[in-house]
């Protein structure tokens, strides 16, 4: 793996786990600066194509829906279709006739590039409460013992509110790395067999192993955070992150193809662009949402 590649995750990582754990405006407000760069990245790859799409009330319009999914969240899926009303009206009275293809990269840009992303602020702000409360598993660690009794976690003499939903993002997050590492190592070890041609460099034997950190890693922490049936759980739900991730990887792959180009951007080193680092977390986000919403409470 490249130095640049290495330094880069190192870099990123840290930021990462304390937005994660400092929540809400900072977590939102590092996402909001992801989502401009990604979209910045989709709409010049859509330029390519020769398509002109109404990119700024698109961003203008995937940061007011981050800004609802931490005020509001229940008003959430109400921004899409006002959002995409307007992204239709502008097009509409611009003096250049809008094609079919102009409005649908708009949409599509608002649903991939801001929608499905901001899943994440919805997942940060389950469940109020501290950070670390658990599970009854990890009270015999003084450590957690003395920590879950704190009403706030204090950094750097700055103290802040944090909630439940973090536990859930670093979990979803940790999972996603771990497909990442597990698909690169095997797939540089063993990878034989070509796994699609819209990505050539994946092989099938690289996704089966990132596939298996993956569930591993979600029955760990399944198992860790005191979920019931945690192998069933943990495996369905590492199941979804890693087929989504895969499939979120494809897709930015399909996308950069058509487009011409080999990577998003160079915004990271070693990584290519924000969609090429961020790729896999986009589809997963609903996924992860949903299921610790509406599938884990039916999990017997």
């Amino acid at each position: 793996m490249p130095w640049t590649r290495i330094i880069s995750a190192l870099l990123v990582v840290p930021l990462a786990l304390a937005a994660i754990a400092i929540g809400g405006w900072a977590f939102t407000a590092v996402f909001a600066l992801l989502i401009v760069f990604g979209e910045m990245e989709y709409f010049a790859l859509v330029r390519a194509k020769e398509i002109v799409p109404a990119s700024k009330i698109t961003i203008a319009a995937s940061l007011a829906l981050l800004v609802v999914s931490q005020v509001r969240v229940e008003l959430a899926d109400a921004v899409i279709p006002i959002a995409g009303t307007f992204i239709c009206f502008y097009l509409l009275f611009q003096p250049r006739i809008a094609t079919i293809s102009d409005i649908s990269a708009s949409i599509l840009g608002l649903f991939y590039g801001g929608y499905l992303p901001s899943f994440w602020v919805r997942i940060r702000g389950i469940d109020a409460g501290s950070f670390f409360v658990v599970s009854d598993r990890l009270q015999q660690f003084d450590f957690f013992n003395y920590l879950r009794n704190l009403d706030q976690l204090s950094l750097l003499k700055i103290s802040f509110p944090v909630s439940n939903g973090s536990i859930y993002v670093l979990m979803g997050f940790c999972c996603i790395w771990a497909s990442d590492v597990g698909a690169y190592i095997f797939g540089k070890a063993l990878g034989r067999t070509r796994l699609s041609d819209i990505s050539p460099k994946k092989t099938v034997e690289g996704a089966i192993a990132g596939l298996l950190f993956c569930v591993v890693t979600a029955m760990l922490w399944a198992y860790s955070i005191g979920w019931q049936q945690w192998w069933l759980s943990g495996g369905i739900l590492g199941l979804l992150i890693g087929v989504a991730g895969l499939l979120g990887d494809l897709t930015e792959s399909m996308m950069k193809r058509d487009a011409g180009v080999k990577d998003s951007g160079q915004i990271m080193p070693g990584h290519g662009g924000i969609l090429d680092r961020a790729d896999s977390y986009v589809f997963t986000a609903p996924l992860v949402y949903y299921f610790i919403t509406l599938v884990l409470p039916l999990i017997p």
